[in-house]
């Protein structure tokens, strides 16, 4: 899958479904722009969204490192020039969904040029029920990058964060620049997403390999058309800023946070730019901002191993199990679904699906990764796999890849995909420049996963062709000044690996530590009682938990 990100919270595939759009008077704010028509027959396979950081080919590590260090050294404090956007205020309206309000605030295009022009941030909040005394405002982002926080509050933060959470904070999203209702990055039509996410990930030719190439030079072309400026402003450290911006607009002398997956990146560069505003800040399934792209992502198909391990044992205890009995090893079930996946990639099997789309092998291994993210969805996985292998039916596990591309009924993509390309491709040098580079790196990727490694690793390419070059590079962030920030890894976390919530708090100079050994992808809210007690204890009385803590 190329250009996409797994390191984005699972409550998209557990709980967060928006509950309605087509009633919100508060549309997506968007660009006045044409679209272009893309009538491209090969586009792009998703099959790994990985955090695969990206560049322009041609953009130097020193190019890179001259422009993180520009964004991150604009000055602290509030200059002249900045003046107006720290002096709005939020003019909340009806947005479609009873008990939400939103509103939109405007942020600086470029930081470093404020009167350049504006971007336009849409901003939803649920005012605290009461009763006990107000906190302010409870800023929470769901990760990706490019998962609607806005989404994510209206389906699940808002109604369900634990009632005393939501009683003494305004529960308030502001979906980052690029992403959703903020001006969101557009790239391909629903027919050339579909397209794109069916392209062979596992190329076994040179043909093959020169179409998976073109599939990524095709969609990094489509995201340039449509967004050639803002394309150049959707980093994490400029979501961040905006972040300070609402911050102040919502009158919060100090930012309280709950950040998941990719969130935890954006939330700690808060700290890390201004940790004299940190206030009580969550940051649930851990990133490693220090890691170059390569190691990221080879990080990350290490832990879609252990992820699938562990549903390997499950799965051969099941009586429906499809891939092994009680005495099949963890090895020889991957060996299994690998061989399946083989089988599809030289004959897709049929879905039903009215668009006439297939199951081949990237939309197969896309439904199985979706499901490694919650152990809740193992049952629906089996099933899907029984029909599938034994039935030719892959209507299962079509569900499943559209589930995690977040795409409708009717062929719409949300811009989920399309944001978190951007926002990678922007933040860190990409891993691999050539198809080349891959090949000598797949022993280290198919080490990593037997299952995935070899998906993945092409996977890490994608920002090789990305129209600008990157801003960001890898860097430690200590955030020292800042109030206890509590870090939460999970022992078998597949997308944010639980050593990178290690190497965070490690970095952080006031991070305590809080670890939740299981499955699944973050912790807060999915069932630990000693987990979520903790962290309802630091959002409502300041108490961060012992560094090192440990839960199940």
């Amino acid at each position: 899958m190329a250009a996409q990100s797994y390191a984005r919270s699972m409550y998209t595939r557990r709980s967060f479904r928006p509950l309605t759009t087509a009633g919100q008077t508060d549309p997506p704010v968007r660009r006045s722009r044409t679209r272009r028509a893309r009538t491209s027959g090969v586009l792009l396979a998703a099959a790994a969204l990985l955090v695969s950081a990206c560049s322009s080919g041609s953009t130097t590590s020193s190019g890179s490192a001259a422009a993180h260090a520009a964004l991150v050294a604009l000055p602290e404090a509030t200059p002249a020039a900045l003046a107006s956007y720290y002096g709005q205020k939020a003019n909340w309206r009806s947005c479609g969904v009873p008990g939400f309000e939103c509103a939109t605030l405007k942020a600086p295009l470029d930081y470093a040029k404020p009167a350049d022009g504006d971007v336009r941030l849409a901003v939803a909040r649920k005012k605290a029920t009461g009763p006990g005394k107000r906190l302010g405002s409870l800023q929470v982002n769901p990760g990706g990058p490019g998962g609607s926080a806005i989404g994510y509050l209206q389906a699940y933060a808002g109604i369900g964060y634990p009632a005393e959470v939501r009683a003494r904070y305004d529960m308030v999203a502001v979906d980052p620049r690029g992403v959703a209702r903020s001006e969101p990055v557009e790239c391909l039509d629903g027919r050339d997403m579909d397209a794109y996410t069916q392209t062979d990930m596992t190329p076994d030719d040179e043909r093959e390999t020169t179409e998976l190439v073109d599939a990524y030079k095709e969609f990094a072309e489509g995201c340039g058309a449509d967004s050639p400026r803002l394309l150049r402003h959707v980093s994490t450290v400029e979501a961040a800023r905006d972040m300070d911006i609402v911050r102040a607009a919502l009158g919060d002398p100090k930012l309280n946070y709950v950040g998941a997956s990719y969130g935890t990146f954006l939330g700690a560069t808060y700290a890390g730019l201004f940790p004299e505003r940190a206030g009580r800040l969550v940051l649930d399934g851990a990133m490693d901002p220090s890691l170059p792209a390569r190691r990221m992502n080879l990080d990350q198909t290490a832990g879609f191993e252990t992820a699938f391990q562990s549903f390997a044992k499950d799965c051969v205890q099941q009586p429906d199990c499809p891939l092994g009995g009680k005495s099949t090893t963890p090895a020889q079930v991957g060996r299994n679904l690998k061989a399946f996946f083989e089988k599809l990639d030289a004959r897709p099997i049929p879905t039903g699906d009215a668009d006439g789309r297939t199951l081949g092998e990237s939309l197969a291994t896309t439904g199985v990764i979706a499901a490694m993210y919650d152990e809740g969805a193992w049952a629906q996985l089996r099933e899907a796999l029984t029909s599938a292998m034994k039935e030719n039916d892959g209507a299962g596990l079509l569900v499943l890849s559209d589930g995690y591309y977040e795409r409708d009924a009717d062929g719409r993509y949300e811009n989920l995909m399309f944001a978190n390309a951007a926002v990678n491709c922007l933040d860190l040098p990409a891993a691999f420049d050539t198809p080349d580079e891959v090949r000598n790196d797949l022993p280290a990727f198919e080490k990593a996963s037997p299952v995935f490694g070899e998906g993945l690793a092409w996977a890490s390419l994608n920002c090789a062709y990305w129209p600008v070059g990157a801003t960001g590079e890898p860097h430690r962030i200590e955030a020292k000044g800042a109030a206890p920030i509590v870090v939460v890894g999970t022992t078998r976390d597949p997308a944010t690996p639980y050593r990178w919530a290690r190497a965070l708090s490690a970095q952080l100079s006031s991070a305590r530590l809080l670890t939740y050994e299981g499955d699944g992808h973050t912790a807060y809210g999915r069932g630990s009682t000693c987990i979520d007690s903790t962290i309802n204890a630091y959002l409502l009385r300041g108490t961060p938990p012992v560094d090192g803590k440990r839960c199940s």
